[in-house]
């Protein structure tokens, strides 16, 4: 007698298969993806070279307006030398027309008392001023009165011309003072034109380097948006692979659940049949085994301080702005800040940032990047790690900016007036040969 099984379906048919890419669109996705990197790397030197250019400029910036701010001054105190000038010319010349004017009246009184005395030098009265004498003391006395009185006269005469060259002598010094002081100040006016007219060759050209720093970003960014798509094909591409590998996978499970029912079908019916005529069989099964994941650990003090920092991406630069509780309202610097309106805005600057990042894990900075590369431990550039700080120097050896290196090449910062903080390649010019680690 033979008897008849049946083999029972899976509990979940496999769905039919999903698109499969072929090598070609991969390899092809692959190319367009490294195209588009390589652009990326490309505008990123670009702007990283349009960037270091463009903090030269705001140094040369801040010089010349520190030329053009001594320049005023200078005109200040030369336009109040020439005014003190003028006024004392005009008081001495005043001063010399007075005494002149009483010259002329002393002058009129001699006249008028020489014409009724006698001629040829004598300074006896006139013939009227002796008339009427009733005895000899009484003409004498009257002839010493004349004498006495034409004296003083002359004398006062005299002295008036005297104090008029005196005066027609310090008029002429006050003159040649004002002249002295106008030419200082022609001199001051023509050195402000000149300052005024380099701090707004050096403001242009900050602003032409800006507009040319902001054009690479644009490219830049829009690069990478395009890489990212490239990349997001290629990652689709690679899922369809994946899925397809899957379905793959999974029909062959289902295939071969398919084989062992049957075989299973199979051996039921030999064992039947041998059960019938006597005979007996055996069979045996393996046991899979089933791996625990792998736990993976916290990320620690260096990633709070890390994610602090980057949370604040796109906040809007405000020198003197920031501190361990967030952005704070920018302060005044009397030159490139003040032009942005930083004071006006609430963000941070790039020793604000550091505060704010660190305070996240109960450190404590000073708001001064000279101050925060002496904060902690020194380590070559070439052993930085994730949550160093990095810090850049003038020429002369001074600190005038700080970012934070979160791993890849890349650091995070508030770089300068009318930026906003940002994820950038790390800069090597002007960059100091250590790091700073405070974890």
């Amino acid at each position: 007698m033979v008897t008849a099984v049946g083999i029972a379906g899976t509990a979940h048919a496999v769905p039919p298969p999903p698109p499969n890419p072929s090598d070609a669109e991969l390899q092809q996705g692959r190319v367009d993806v490294d195209s588009k990197a390589g652009e990326v790397g490309k505008l990123t030197n670009q702007l990283t070279q349009a960037e270091t250019k463009l903090l030269e400029l705001s140094a040369e910036v801040q010089l010349k307006m520190e030329d053009a701010n001594k320049a005023q001054v200078d005109l200040d105190e030369a336009e109040a030398a020439a005014l003190a000038a003028k006024r004392e010319a005009d008081g001495a010349k005043a001063e010399a027309d007075a005494a002149g004017r009483a010259i002329e009246e002393v002058r009129k009184q001699v006249d008028a008392f020489a014409s009724s005395s006698y001629q040829q030098g004598s300074t006896v009265g006139s013939i009227r001023a002796l008339m009427g004498v009733r005895s000899a003391d009484e003409l004498l006395e009257r002839l010493r009165m004349l004498d006495a009185a034409s004296g003083s006269q002359l004398t006062a005469l005299d002295n008036m011309h005297r104090a008029r060259t005196d005066k027609a002598n310090k008029d002429s010094l006050a003159r040649k003072a004002l002249e002295v002081a106008k030419s200082k100040e022609d001199a001051a006016e023509t050195a402000k034109r000149t300052a005024d007219t380099a701090r707004n060759a050096a403001v242009s050209a900050r602003a032409g380097q800006e507009r040319r720093a902001e054009q690479l970003e644009n490219e830049r960014s829009s690069v990478e948006r395009q890489l990212e798509e490239a990349r997001n094909r290629v990652g689709g591409l690679q899922n369809q692979r994946r899925s397809f590998e899957n379905w793959q996978e999974a029909k062959r499970r289902e295939e071969a659940e398919l084989a062992r029912q049957a075989a299973e079908a199979a051996a039921a019916a030999a064992s039947e049949e041998r059960r019938r005529t006597g005979g007996a069989a055996s069979g045996g099964g393996n046991r899979g085994t089933v791996q625990k994941p792998t736990r993976v650990a916290g990320s620690g003090a260096v990633q709070i301080v890390i994610n602090r920092a980057l949370s604040q991406l796109g906040v809007i630069y405000a020198w003197g702005g920031g501190n361990g509780s967030g952005p704070t309202r920018g302060i005044r610097d009397g030159g490139v800040a003040d032009a942005f309106g930083d004071y006006r805005k609430i963000g941070f600057d790039c020793s604000g940032l550091m505060i704010y990042a660190f305070a996240g894990v109960g450190i404590n900075l000073a708001h001064y990047s000279g101050y925060q590369y002496n904060s902690g431990r020194k380590v070559p550039l070439s052993q930085m790690q994730p949550g160093d700080m990095l810090f850049w120097a003038h020429s002369g050896g001074r600190i005038h900016h700080v970012a934070m290196y979160i791993g890849g090449g890349r650091m995070v910062e508030a770089p300068f007036s009318g930026a906003r903080v940002r994820v950038t390649s790390v800069r090597y010019g002007g960059i100091m040969p250590y790091a700073t680690r405070l974890l």
